[in-house]
């Protein structure tokens, strides 16, 4: 089958660089409405038999104008919201974004067992979104679009994508309402086949991770040992 990994729109809590991961969490600026109007017509040539978002308002309201295109509900699961910040919750500074980042990242590397300050460790933050893409291949459905969060959709696929590692990952941040394509199963396992357009093997972005909660850059992408 078929995973369209979408991150949501631009919210005022990117514009404000807060680690903004609880519900129902911040809506989209006018920026943010403009890309997710323009999802539909980003998206035209990709059949889509389902539609998923999380429990944070912001996926919602991406969805929403793909919905009405396609004719389609919109499901929302509480697997897909983006990872807990925990104890970092609304800090707008550089240490806590990289930490956040860092800790993702170890979980896709491994270290599942690592805690989020506070917070979820990898293996509850994996196992949620799994069990939203086991629902989406238990339904029968060929192509599924899961429109989720910048940390989240990075860690997964770094996780669970045979073709992308957590270097690869980490140096090129999902804008918002990028979109990640994979293919594969539970079962088989996944590979991804696009990145923001980009067919994998692109080239990676200079810098840094921008696309965590708080948009602030993580450098450079080295996974710390567990504290």
């Amino acid at each position: 089958m078929r995973l369209l990994l979408i991150r949501h729109g631009e919210t005022p809590s990117n514009v404000a660089h807060r680690l903004d991961t609880a519900r129902p969490g911040a809506v989209l600026t006018a920026l943010g409405q403009q890309q997710a109007a323009a999802l539909p017509g980003a998206l035209a040539g990709e059949p889509i038999d389902a539609l998923y978002a999380s429990t944070l308002v912001r996926t919602q309201l991406t969805a929403a104008p793909l919905a009405a295109a396609r004719g389609l509900d919109v499901l929302i699961r509480d697997g897909l919201r983006e990872i807990t910040a925990g104890d970092l919750e609304m800090r707008d500074d550089a240490e806590a974004g990289e930490r956040y980042m860092r800790t993702a990242f170890a979980w896709s590397a491994g270290d599942a067992g690592l805690r989020m300050p506070g917070g979820e460790n990898g293996t509850e933050a994996l196992g949620r979104f799994d069990a939203v893409v086991a629902e989406t291949a238990d339904s029968g459905a060929a192509a599924v679009a899961l429109v989720s969060h910048g940390a989240m959709i990075r860690m997964w696929t770094a996780a669970r994508a045979e073709n992308v590692d957590v270097a690869f990952a980490a140096a090129r941040p999902l804008d918002n309402t990028g979109v990640v394509i994979v293919e594969g199963s539970p079962a088989d396992g996944w590979k991804a086949l696009s990145w923001m357009g980009a067919p994998l093997g692109g080239p990676a972005v200079e810098g840094a991770d921008t696309d965590s909660p708080a948009g602030l850059p993580v450098s450079p992408p080295v996974i710390p040992e567990a504290d």
